[in-house]
């Protein structure tokens, strides 16, 4: 069974439709993803996949691996979140709230998974340091150490890069690459049309309906995917 999977899905907000016609499946161990020019729906769908907003039409259905395990979210970079007023472990421990239960405080458990998240994002020496105060790329670590406390199947990014420079984003898109090649199935939301068919194994291209899903080498192939990549100034073969 998919991990999830999208059957005849439509959105709308005050009774108009926003995007429709969505039939798709995430199977575990994919990278999947999702590109569109604004206004597509890109946003309306992480809303839906996240369960905040019910279909109009259709279903969004999850496996049983996630109903009990949760999709790990990472949402767009925002002021909100820079100011978070917590250290690095407080914020990357409130990914295991789900885990915790009504248990009072965060137990053994929850705390090691925690530390082994920090570790092996390279930020467990600076977990008693004000999030606040951290660089951009080393707050979107943090809070990628808090997506991951929340899941082991799933992971959900909703343009993770916006706003890093190219160094951090490569080191980023490096470690995504890392835990997927371990099995974490990752979705994500870009608007960096280039590195989506260089780092992602399956597209869905989205303007307020689904215009393509499958392999990245196959909407290489379309019109739509090299109409989208040549309005980015890019080879449909690069």
């Amino acid at each position: 069974m998919a991990l999830l999977e999208c059957i005849n899905a439509a959105f709308a907000y005050e009774g108009r439709v926003v995007i429709r016609g969505l039939n798709f499946a995430v199977e575990r161990g994919d990278y999947l993803c999702v590109v569109g020019e604004n206004g597509s729906g890109k946003s309306t769908l992480i809303k839906g996949l996240l369960k905040l907003k019910a279909p109009c039409e259709g279903r969004v259905q999850l496996g049983e691996e996630l109903t009990s395990k949760g999709i790990g979210y990472l949402p767009q970079k925002s002021a909100a979140q820079a100011d978070f007023p917590a250290n690095v472990m407080e914020v990357v421990l409130s990914g295991c709230l789900s885990r915790r239960g009504l248990m009072p405080g965060w137990g053994a458990g929850n705390r090691q998974r925690a530390r082994e998240q920090m570790e092996s994002l390279g930020i467990w020496a600076m977990r008693r340091r004000s999030f606040r105060e951290l660089s951009g790329g080393q707050q979107q670590r943090v809070l990628l150490a808090r997506a991951l406390c929340a899941t082991d199947s799933m992971l959900l990014l909703d343009e993770p890069m916006a706003g890093l420079d190219p160094v951090i984003t490569g080191e980023l898109y490096a470690l995504l690459a890392q835990l997927n090649k371990a099995g974490l199935t990752v979705v994500m939301v870009s608007h960096d049309i280039h590195s989506a068919v260089h780092h992602a194994s399956k597209i869905l291209h989205l303007k307020q309906t689904q215009v393509f899903f499958g392999s990245t080498a196959d909407y290489l192939k379309t019109e739509s995917g090299k109409h989208f990549m040549a309005c980015a100034g890019l080879e449909p073969d690069v």
